[in-house]
């Protein structure tokens, strides 16, 4: 088989997994949220409110428009190299963060514990492996790691506005209301920083990967 007929099918495979793993986890975010007395509109609010959530889709979203509307705007914005870098970084960090932080307070059972390891687990590395084998790493650049930092910033801002008006915080670790705020924006520093780690190593790799193209 061609290498870039396996790559497509790889990457039809891991869409349809990544777009599977989210409806399960929407469909338990709903269950639970009617279950605690809140309706669908908040359920759905605190399904979106999830970096894990919106990581895992933008995945899912690199690994489907380029194949589904290649000559689009949005096909060629997820088709760049450097997108798909970050978006390897962000699910990186999803993995790392919740094994050193999460995995020991959070007990989820039954299909929660499958579709938890999914978004938690598969995903990531099966992300990471589809990077490291299917993207090109000649134009991935150094200086893009500023911007890939803008969307976990603008994430973080947004979460403690509406944790303050709200209540609502995804992650102990930003809960303000718990820790005070000084201490919630020093623990999303702390993450942002480990994510450049992170994005330097993707790309410092991808540079060495690329050397002899």
């Amino acid at each position: 088989m061609a290498p870039n007929v396996l790559t497509a099918r790889l990457s039809a495979g891991l869409a349809v997994l990544a777009w599977a793993t989210l409806a399960l986890q929407l469909a338990l975010s709903l269950r639970l949220a009617a279950d605690n007395g809140r309706g669908m509109a908040m359920g759905v609010v605190i399904y979106f409110g999830f970096f894990t959530i919106l990581s895992n889709g933008l995945a899912a979203l690199a690994l489907t428009l380029p194949r589904l509307r290649p000559a689009s705007p949005a096909g060629r914005f997820f088709a760049r190299p450097g997108v798909n870098t970050a978006i390897a970084a962000y699910l990186a960090l999803v993995g790392i963060a919740y094994s050193l932080l999460l995995r020991r307070i959070w007990n989820p059972q039954g299909l929660q514990l499958v579709v938890d390891h999914l978004l938690h687990d598969a995903m990531p590395l099966a992300f990471l492996a589809y990077w490291w084998f299917a993207v090109r790493k000649r134009d991935v650049i150094w200086s893009d790691i500023p911007y890939w930092l803008i969307f976990p910033v603008v994430y973080f801002a947004l979460t403690l506005a509406r944790g303050a008006l709200t209540g609502l915080y995804p992650y102990p670790f930003v809960d303000a209301a718990a820790l005070g705020v000084a201490q919630a924006v020093i623990n999303a520093l702390c993450v942002l920083v480990g994510l450049f780690v992170i994005a330097a190593a993707l790309v410092g790799l991808g540079r060495w990967q690329a050397r002899d193209d």
